[in-house]
């Protein structure tokens, strides 16, 4: 009996102390999964229950044109805050600051009596605010700097720089497409909690700060951008027009020099523009090319070997009949040839031609321009136009004259820039080098030849034939350039009604593409003037703007004339400030109501950021340019500002 009960109890001993080490081995098991394999994610969900994070505005890198101006920057400007637990008189605060921040005093006294921590007062505030507040030394309001957008250029190239949100994210345009490059990092202020998840205090000092972005340098050329918009604002006002693009390319390499929509909008203050306004029709909006695209069907033709130089063909005296359909010319001919059908713009002989060549060899000469297919340029939103798949009936005829078929500015450029340069297609870019905050190149682009299109005979052959359409008795006769040789095709096109989805009667789309010097082709252009008003036809109202953008750029970059002159072609203005319309010299002659006409301050001596400080008290725009002290302004102090186009000051860093 005693000895069982001794067996018992060690059996209960050997139980309960078994039970004791593996609640043991629990208990260490448990702290080593806490302790070891999860503090990692334990500290940081204890940091987040006593510490809450203000996310700070990351700073963007510039984007630059070709010599190193500034098109976008960051800015720094201070974002305002309040600390209610740090405030004892939350409505004496309020009645100061009220009238101040332009806001309800009331809105004031309810952020001020809430047990939060940190409250936003007042993100990028002016500088002449900020220092207004600063120097009140208001307890519990405080000031952190972030970064701020600011696109010193005003309207210039604003459709292909874009803008960013808040955020700041990019939203269009470059800044879009190079968000990921362009964006630095966030920093981030802390605030602290008790252990009920409380506001307690904030950390006077930023904790992180934001580092900047990579740096973008453009193919774009400010100066030739500003010749180019002020050229197709000319032409789009003057024919009272719904509105335009132009479009500088060079011609051998695909470098995008400029690229202009009219109307314009302001990046700085966007949110006021419809998103029409907004929209890079260069890129996203396709149009039947009409006459332009005779080019094309011509270069495919000789180079395929079905036609020659030399052939004639009858123009049917302006009427020909195809089944139930009858093809027009505006003006009759007879007999013309192949040069001939493109200097008068024959829609019959462009028709014969296309027969001859067939639906497979032209369409696949089609596509080997580029048409029916994205460029691949380095932007958001690109239009790949429209191509048939498949030609029925007459489509052979029409599209061989650029009817039943849509391109972007950017596509037809691309493709007149392959028979400037002998036969290359290249792939259009505008990004040139990428630099890190430090100034150090990080990554370089070189232009891309896509494939060859045409023989360089074909295209020495088409270049001569387009160069009769700016001579005598040509239909671009207004796009000729004193002392070059200009090549050049017109076009006046058809707009389809969207209601009806027939072609409007009265609405066109008047049109000049073409290339200079016709014998050594330094730039590609295009005009397209988008529903003109009067006489609609191409020659009239896009050809003088080519010849307005060729001229002052072929002199701004210094091509001198190979052939003899009239008159000597104006210069532009360096490159460091605008060009002066030669039209409105004087100062105070620009008629825009923009600034309601504001008097120019003396900016002379004063800092980038003092000149901002002064254009946000007063309300105006002004384009400003390079960095350091203000050395140079126009108009002079004291005179009318009636515009933004002439209206500059030129900084220059300090010795």
């Amino acid at each position: 009996m005693k000895d069982e009960k001794e067996k018992w109890a060690r059996v209960r001993i050997v139980i309960i102390g078994t039970i004791f080490g593996l609640m043991f081995l629990t208990v260490v098991g448990r702290v080593f999964y806490l302790q070891i394999l999860k503090h990692e994610d334990l500290v940081k969900k204890a940091d987040r229950q006593h510490q809450h994070r203000v996310e700070l505005t990351p700073a963007r890198g510039s984007i630059l044109d070709r010599n190193g101006t500034p098109l976008a920057e960051s800015i720094h400007m201070d974002s305002c805050y309040a600390e209610p637990k740090n405030i004892k008189d939350a409505d004496g605060t309020a009645a100061i600051l009220a009238p101040i921040l332009g806001v309800p005093k009331q809105e004031l006294v309810a952020k001020f009596s809430s047990n939060k921590a940190f409250t936003w007062l007042e993100r990028w505030m002016p500088p002449y605010t900020a220092l207004r507040i600063k120097n009140m030394k208001l307890p519990g309001i405080g000031f952190v700097p972030e970064s701020k957008r600011f696109y010193p250029n005003i309207e210039t190239a604003a459709h292909v720089i874009g803008f960013t949100g808040r955020d700041p994210n990019g939203l269009e345009g470059i800044e879009l497409r190079y968000d990921s490059t362009i964006l630095g990092n966030t920093g981030y202020m802390i605030t602290e909690r008790d252990a009920l998840g409380r506001n307690i205090s904030i950390m006077n000092t930023v904790f992180k700060d934001s580092s900047p972005g990579k740096n973008i340098v453009l193919t774009l050329d400010k100066t030739i951008q500003f010749i180019a918009e002020k050229e197709l604002a000319k032409a789009v006002t003057e024919s009272n027009a719904k509105n335009g693009m132009a479009l500088v390319m060079e011609s051998d390499t695909g470098k995008v020099l400029a690229m202009a929509n009219y109307p314009t909008f302001n990046p700085n203050s966007y949110s006021h523009y419809s998103l029409a306004q907004l929209r890079n029709r260069v890129v996203a909006d396709s149009f039947e090319p009409g006459s332009t695209f005779k080019v094309f069907t011509i270069a495919s033709a000789l180079d395929a070997g079905v036609i020659k130089e030399s052939d004639v063909y009858n123009c049917e005296n302006g009427n020909y009949r195809i089944a139930d359909r009858t093809i027009h010319d505006d003006h009759p001919h007879s007999r013309l040839s192949i040069s001939e059908i493109i200097k008068y713009s024959s829609n019959i002989g462009s028709a014969k031609i296309g027969f001859k060549m067939g639906e497979e060899r032209l369409s696949r000469y089609l596509r080997n321009f580029g048409f029916g297919t994205r460029t691949g340029i380095d932007l958001p939103g690109e239009s790949s136009g429209y191509m048939k798949r498949n030609w029925y009936g007459i489509d052979l005829a029409t599209i061989s004259f650029g009817q039943g078929v849509s391109l972007s500015t950017m596509q037809l450029v691309t493709a007149v820039s392959a028979i400037a340069n002998g036969g290359t297609l290249m792939k259009p870019y505008l990004v040139e080098r990428i630099l890190d905050d430090g100034g150090n190149e990080v990554q370089h682009f070189e232009p891309q030849a896509l494939r060859r299109v045409i023989s360089p005979e074909t295209a020495r052959k088409v270049s001569k034939m387009m160069e009769t359409v700016t001579g005598e008795g040509g239909t671009g006769t207004k796009a000729a350039v004193d002392g070059y040789r200009v090549a050049g095709k017109t076009g006046t096109a058809q707009k389809v009604d969207p209601v009806t989805h027939t072609y409007s009667p009265s609405k066109r789309i008047g049109s000049f593409v073409g290339f200079v010097p016709a014998d050594n082709p330094k730039l590609t252009i295009a005009v397209i003037i988008d529903e003109p008003q009067g006489v609609k036809y191409g020659g009239v109202v896009a050809a003088p703007a080519f010849k307005g953008i060729a001229q002052n750029t072929l002199a701004y970059l210094k091509i001198a004339p190979n052939m003899p002159t009239t008159k000597t072609p104006k210069p532009v203005e360096s490159k460091n400030a605008p060009a002066a319309d030669p039209e409105t010299d004087s100062d105070d002659t620009i008629d825009d109501s923009t600034n309601d006409g504001a008097v120019m301050p003396n900016f002379r001596g004063m800092s980038m950021r003092g000149v901002m400080q002064v254009m946000e008290k007063r309300g105006i725009n002004i384009r400003l340019i390079g960095s350091g002290r203000a050395t140079e302004q126009n108009p002079p102090p004291g005179h009318a500002i009636k515009g933004t186009g002439a209206v500059w000051i030129k900084f220059t860093p300090s010795a």
